[in-house]
């Protein structure tokens, strides 16, 4: 090679300094560019093109999974904003019966507390084991902070295990030894350290959990 690249003997350098520069150069390169396709070339790119389209694994869906008595159940990751200790509430009058349990602050701002067990059906089942000493929630109770539409509040859980990740194909449908409650805001199920957690549908679950909170 005579060029920049060799041994830099040709004439043309003197004018062009560089191989790119010259008209001789430019004029190989469109020549090797427009040199008839090789018929192997055809043929690999003609059965690199006919084969079937491989189907990407679904993306791994992260949630938050979390403890209320002997239930295990998940959120997406996106609706929680914190994970808080247990504190002080204070109650709210004439709202006893309903999913409102009261008030706490959180980092100075008063946010309603829920009871996601009474919304879905498990409040007895949370209060048996608790009376019974059978819900091991001693250092492990944590209040959950959601916001959901600008929807900010609170609700208390018997353990949190944080955020996970699981594939998409891998729900479930539920099954029907779940409560009714229970059931009807549960979106599927999916396998998890031997356990069987429940995904909450997040739609349902809020606007529903909302619409509660307003009664």
């Amino acid at each position: 090679m005579i060029g920049v690249e060799g041994n830099r003997t040709c004439r043309e350098l003197l004018k062009f300094i560089h191989c790119r520069n010259c008209p001789v150069y430019s004029a190989a390169g469109l020549q090797l560019l427009d040199r008839p396709l090789p018929a192997e070339f055809r043929r690999e790119r003609a059965a690199h093109y006919a084969q079937a389209k491989k189907i990407a694994q679904p993306d791994r869906f992260s949630v938050v999974i979390f403890r209320l008595a002997s239930e295990w159940l998940a959120l997406p990751t996106t609706v929680f904003q914190e994970v808080a200790e247990h504190r002080g509430m204070h109650s709210l009058p004439h709202r006893r019966r309903g999913v409102a349990l009261g008030l706490v602050n959180v980092r100075g701002e008063l946010l309603v507390c829920a009871s996601v067990a009474r919304l879905l059906g498990i409040e007895a089942e949370v209060r048996d084991q608790k009376s019974e000493g059978r819900s091991p929630t001693s250092g492990f109770a944590r209040l959950l902070v959601t916001n959901w539409n600008g929807l900010r509040l609170a609700f208390p859980v018997d353990e949190v295990q944080g955020i996970q990740r699981f594939p998409q194909d891998e729900l479930r449908e539920p099954p029907a030894t779940l409560t009714k409650s229970a059931l009807s805001y549960t979106q599927g199920v999916f396998a998890w350290r031997e356990r069987t957690v429940g995904l909450l549908a997040t739609e349902m679950f809020f606007s529903t959990l909302n619409r509660s909170l307003a009664r």
